[in-house]
């Protein structure tokens, strides 16, 4: 019977060991880069309320004026109750609905886009256009306080998110490709509004 080889055995025992704290290595960073680009689940960034400020529109579509009010936030199964699978996943879990899929793409009535968790005017139709996406799209929000930017680092692409700044939904993304006079494209879920014609 041969002997064992030293050399052999320290071999084996050294490169799984190798592999595994490599492995371990790229698994952290990927845990970092997720946390901190990947769309999170909006529950997660709930916290106590608070006040922000938000433009108020009257039913007829006319500006009424800046007014305080408090975030909402709450439980995620409350969310569930309240909104339909779809709308759930794509406000909640920043989902996206399939082009041409939603109610609003081809809407050319004339009103005002609120969103579908809390009634906060979001966009008007005064700004909607045809974008050839299947999404509704918007060169203008309806009011910079009345919509919240942040990064999304998913599918290893980064862009930017558009939420309604009172219950952190997600409506969708906004890039740098609309028409004039801003040259930006609101690419937005139509289960994330509700449209509201005008009075």
């Amino acid at each position: 019977m041969a002997a064992e080889d030293p050399y052999q055995k320290e071999e084996t025992g050294v490169w799984p060991r190798r592999a595994f704290l490599g492995a371990s290595a790229a698994a952290i960073v990927g845990v970092i880069l997720h946390s901190r680009y990947a769309a999170q689940p909006v529950e997660a960034n709930a916290a106590t309320p608070k006040d922000i400020q938000i433009v108020q529109f009257s039913p007829a579509g006319e500006r009424v004026g800046v007014v305080t009010v408090q975030t909402i936030v709450k439980p995620d199964a409350d969310w569930k109750q309240q909104l339909d699978a779809d709308a759930y996943n794509v406000t909640r879990h920043a989902g996206t609905e399939r082009a041409y899929s939603g109610k609003y793409w081809d809407n050319h009535a004339k009103g005002i886009y609120q969103c579908i968790c809390c009634g906060t005017a979001n966009f008007s139709s005064e700004t909607k256009f045809e974008s050839g996406t299947g999404w509704p799209s918007f060169w203008q929000a309806i009011a910079k306080q009345n919509v919240k930017e942040s990064t999304d680092g998913s599918f290893g692409m980064l862009r930017t998110a558009v939420s309604c700044p009172r219950c952190d939904a997600h409506l969708g993304h906004v890039f740098d490709d609309g028409p004039k006079p801003t040259g930006l494209r609101y690419c937005m879920n139509s289960v994330a509004l509700e449209f509201v014609k005008l009075a």
